[in-house]
């Protein structure tokens, strides 16, 4: 049992320092604790009613205490979830909490190889396919330019001409006037557009007769 115990916080330590890496609240400590307490649980749930299960027509079923970590977890994954803004923080990291209250579990009964293996996979997840989703979502993520014209030249159909099949992404179009009362100043939102489809764009439009300049919104 000591054994399972120290592997179970092992395992935990393994994804609490990826979490640590980030400096995320909840980190190396937080994930060990879990681990291990799951462990525990599992423990006293296979082998904490021995003496009951002595007596007469008592049947016990010992997963129902391990049942409740599953969900018992989740206030511990809410409280590492921010909200800042329009952006939800902190999921990835309720969800690495609640894996490894999995691979407690696991250590507990006894599935040593199972547990391993989960934990390899979780640190991958974590560690490897991070670098992939913040390149796509670099890539999807809404962009926006600002376009100075002269007076009276861009409206929604001229800006619908001008880009062509990109026109779908346009989600919004703002026109107000200038400083110079023979300018206007448009703000085009896009959304899912990949950089490279940006530069298409800004190429296009600053190669239109009545376009002043153009700059993006966020550079």
């Amino acid at each position: 049992m000591i054994a399972r115990l120290a592997v179970a916080a092992l395992c935990g330590s393994i994804v609490g320092l990826e979490r640590e890496r980030l400096l995320w609240a909840a980190g190396l400590r937080t994930h060990m604790l879990v681990c291990t307490g799951s462990c525990l649980i599992m423990l006293v749930s296979a082998f904490g009613f021995a003496d009951a299960l002595g007596a007469h027509n008592v049947v016990l079923d010992p997963s129902r205490i391990a049942a409740q970590v599953v969900s018992g977890i989740g206030f511990l994954g809410a409280g590492t979830i921010l909200l800042k803004g329009e952006v939800v923080k902190g999921l990835t990291t309720a969800a690495s909490l609640w894996a490894v209250a999995a691979v407690g579990l696991a250590v507990g009964a006894g599935l040593y190889v199972p547990a391993v293996a989960a934990t390899t996979i979780v640190v991958a997840i974590l560690a490897g396919v991070k670098p992939f989703e913040e390149r796509w979502r670099d890539r999807m993520r809404g962009h926006g330019l600002r376009v100075t014209v002269r007076r009276g030249a861009l409206s929604v159909d001229t800006l619908h001409g001008l880009l062509g099949g990109y026109a779908s992404r346009i989600r919004q179009f703002v026109l107000a006037p200038d400083e110079d009362p023979d300018r206007e100043v448009a703000t085009v939102l896009f959304s899912r557009l990949p950089p490279a489809a940006l530069q298409t764009i800004e190429r296009t439009l600053r190669e239109a007769p009545d376009v002043i300049s153009v700059e993006p919104l966020d550079g």
